[in-house]
């Protein structure tokens, strides 16, 4: 019985940057755990195009761009009106930059910023409002170990000040909601294998330097970021909020 509630079944997910790496992944899971879901992205990819015609009734695409203005009310929309609720919100979309502090620009900085802290936070507060007129849900942000530590050999204080807002603005927001049946979490992963940590994964330098500093000595799969989403977002969950679910291999060991 206990294994059941880590299911999602008859439960809606919303899944931004749902068509690649550690957000398509959710979005495979949480199908397999029972849910319906909305996935959005700026672009389609193979993965995408492939989990949309292995269900085509229970998962469904939406394009938008996080940071337009009205992509929070659309996506929202989109979901209640494919599939009439909404009671799972995983807020996954991101961007990295790198670069010294002294010369990073403000059009950068506010690329960082809008991508990583506006949207999260513009599109929970969409999100939250169906929640609470059915008087429950579950909002999963997906932070980073950046938002903990000095990142190394990159420099990337952008990026690390946006995912240290994200955890904030989660422990903040279950404080609010904690009352109403809603539980706000996040996830702070550390090194998984994606487009976005392609680039230094490749790098000689940085993927030794990353290694050594991860005690299990190895990046994580999409796949590994997901079962923990999963459990943040599943009744399995159902006494944690305010939460932030460290995954990083023991990163932050040390």
């Amino acid at each position: 019985m206990a294994l059941e509630k880590f299911r999602l079944d008859g439960k809606v997910a919303l899944i931004t940057g749902g068509n690649r790496g550690i957000g398509l992944a959710i979005g495979r899971l949480f199908v397999e755990a029972g849910a319906r879901c909305m996935l959005t992205s700026r672009s389609e990819t193979e993965g995408l195009r492939e989990l949309l015609a292995a269900h085509p009734g229970t998962v469904a695409w939406h394009q938008a761009d996080v940071t337009a203005e009205d992509a929070p009310e659309g996506m929202v929309e989109a979901t209640l009106e494919r599939f009439g609720r909404l009671d799972v919100l995983v807020n996954n979309a991101g961007i990295a930059d790198n670069g010294n502090f002294h010369e990073f620009d403000d059009a950068r900085l506010k690329a960082i910023m809008d991508t990583n802290l506006m949207a999260p936070f513009r599109i929970a507060r969409a999100a939250i409002r169906p929640m609470l007129d059915q008087s429950g849900g579950s909002i999963v942000n997906i932070g980073s170990i950046s938002g903990y530590v000095a990142n190394y050999p990159q420099l990337q204080v952008a990026y690390n000040a946006s995912k240290a807002a994200v955890h904030q603005m989660s422990r903040v927001m279950a404080f609010e909601y904690a009352g109403r049946n809603i539980r706000v979490n996040a996830l702070a992963p550390g090194y998984v294998v994606s487009d976005m940590t392609a680039g230094g994964i490749a790098n000689p330098e940085w993927n030794r330097i990353w290694t050594a500093n991860t005690p299990m000595g190895r990046f994580a799969q999409p796949e590994e970021m997901a079962t923990c989403a999963l459990f943040l977002a599943s009744d399995a969950a159902s006494y944690v909020t305010g939460a932030v679910l460290v995954a990083d291999g023991g990163y932050t060991t040390h």
